[in-house]
């Protein structure tokens, strides 16, 4: 007999629909599983059998048993078929009604005692259930809490087989479960700008980048608070809102994270530097989410950043311009989004002492440059060199708290907010050039301003792009309609010019780039 169940697998951070057919006929006794399953669901078989068994089940496995996971172009990953494919057995020998089967998503891995556990991914499987019109889905209770996220679909959470085919037996499904409530545990509090003394260059840089989305680097000693000021970044960026955590929440579910806790505050993600460029930008055999997908609407920091593999820093070129990433393997290609804001820290040379007592020769700095290549570079908005602070600010009190200049970057959004039917784009890091035109044009001034810094910084038409975008996110701070000279002049206060690479002037910067004030 035939008998069909639904379930979904994923690929990348998507999840697709999977019809289990299940056919028993008589025959050579042989289990076969077809579709392109992979070697977790070829096991599914040894589960399967224990399972039913120790829940006394007298399934007869004497008959030629073809399982067909469609569509059969499809590669499946994963334990996740256990139970709908277990509930398709007992339907196709007659001892379970198959009536709620084909309109019910179906997701759990078996245990061999039958008992049901949880698997990644159920976020994203139950948004697919709801785009194919599907009313109800059956979820391991471990995951009630996550299958709740996902809207406008009745969700029962079983613990073992029996509960699911006591769930399945009935002639209509019952009242849904209200979910648990989840204890709220806050961890520990984001770390506060409050910390950080001096740097006021280095949090005027955090403040636009978190207003603006701008990309950013800081390039300074060790202990001139490089690290500890990227880190207080996500304390002064606003709330995710509702269609962003669910986009959050969707990607760490298909990596089988745990969801960010607290829900509202933003990733942030810090790999070390000798993450390999899988585990950077995702892909594998088994196509997952690398670091720049798990940092989506979040931040990504890279610190010692001439230290990352080459490749790797040049796979980020694509994300950083267009907000996702296309994996390309022979079996297919994988798209994974990646909206992250970049965050890099660096020394000034392999020393770190280029300000002061360098033991580096110019060559040495060359090269510890050259790691960064210029178009990647060129990528980013924000250059700030962070000196060494001084005795006198290391004592002196705290600067302004994370809580004062959120405010600030939260009225800077709510302007981009108002603009966003005429760009397009909801954060200024984004605008297309014709935005730009139309948003971000300087006064008479600022334009001769701009004009004055182009020639004598050579700026390329994509520099000036961003220096449009910064002096437009400096206005929007200061509550200006127009970008004025001031603006103008501060946007490339952050811009990099060129130096001696033989000098060795505290404001030196790296491979002759210099980070001063126009």
């Amino acid at each position: 007999m035939l008998a069909t169940s639904l379930t979904a697998t994923i690929v990348g951070v998507e999840a697709h629909l999977v019809r289990v057919e299940t056919d028993t006929a008589c025959g050579f006794p042989r289990f076969t599983i077809v579709g392109l399953p992979d070697s977790a669901v070829r096991e599914s078989e040894a589960r399967i059998r224990a399972a039913l068994r120790n829940c006394g089940y007298s399934f007869k496995w004497d008959r030629r048993i073809t399982v067909n996971l469609a569509p059969a172009s499809l590669r499946k990953y994963g334990s996740s078929f256990d139970l709908a494919t277990a509930l398709g057995l007992l339907a196709a020998d007659q001892a379970l009604p198959a009536a709620h089967l084909r309109r019910v998503l179906v997701v759990g891995e078996l245990a061999l005692d039958g008992s049901v556990r949880p698997v990644s991914g159920v976020l994203p499987m139950l948004l697919v259930a709801r785009r194919h019109g599907l009313a109800a889905a059956v979820v391991p209770s471990a995951s009630h809490a996550e299958a709740a996220l996902a809207p406008e679909l009745a969700v029962h959470p079983v613990a073992s087989l029996p509960e699911a085919v006591a769930l399945m037996s009935g002639e209509e499904l019952p009242p849904v479960r209200p979910v648990p409530p989840v204890p709220a545990v806050e961890g520990a509090p984001p770390p506060d700008l409050a910390d950080i003394r001096g740097q006021c260059l280095g949090r005027r840089a955090l403040e636009i980048a978190a207003a603006g989305g701008h990309n950013l680097l800081f390039v300074g000693p060790p202990g001139s608070g490089k690290t500890m000021l990227a880190s207080r970044l996500p304390s002064i960026l606003p709330p995710l809102e509702p269609d962003e955590l669910t986009e959050v929440a969707t990607i760490h579910s298909a990596a089988g994270h745990p969801l960010p806790c607290p829900r509202g505050r933003r990733p942030f993600r810090s790999p070390h530097h000798t993450a390999s460029d899988v585990a950077l930008v995702g892909g594998g055999s088994t196509p997952r989410p690398g670091e720049v997908s798990l940092a989506h609407r979040g931040v990504l920091f890279l610190d010692e950043l001439p230290e990352f593999r080459r490749a790797a820093l040049e796979a980020l070129r694509q994300p950083l311009e267009e907000g996702h990433i296309t994996v390309a393997r022979a079996r297919g290609a994988v798209w994974l989004p990646a909206r992250f804001q970049l965050v890099a820290a660096m020394n000034p040379c392999p020393c770190g002492g280029l300000a002061s007592s360098c033991l580096c020769t110019a060559r040495q700095v060359r090269a510890y440059a050259g790691r960064v290549s210029g178009p990647f570079l060129d990528r980013l908005d924000l250059f700030v060199s962070l000196p060494a602070p001084t005795f006198t600010e290391l004592l002196g009190p705290p600067g302004e708290p994370s809580a004062t200049l959120r405010s600030r970057v939260e009225v800077a959004r709510q302007a981009q907010c108002r603009r966003r039917d005429r760009v397009g784009v909801s954060t200024n890091a984004r605008l297309p050039s014709e935005a730009i035109r139309a948003v971000a044009m300087p006064t008479a001034e600022g334009l001769r301003l701009l004009e004055r810094a182009a020639d004598h910084l050579s700026l390329s038409g994509r520099a000036l792009d961003r220096v449009l975008r910064v002096a437009r996110t400096i206005a929007d701070l200061a509550d200006r309609e127009r970008v004025e000279s001031p603006d103008i002049a501060e946007a490339l206060q952050f811009r990099p010019i060129r130096g001696n690479p033989e000098s060795r002037t505290p404001l030196q910067g790296f491979g002759g780039i210099r980070l001063t004030p126009v």
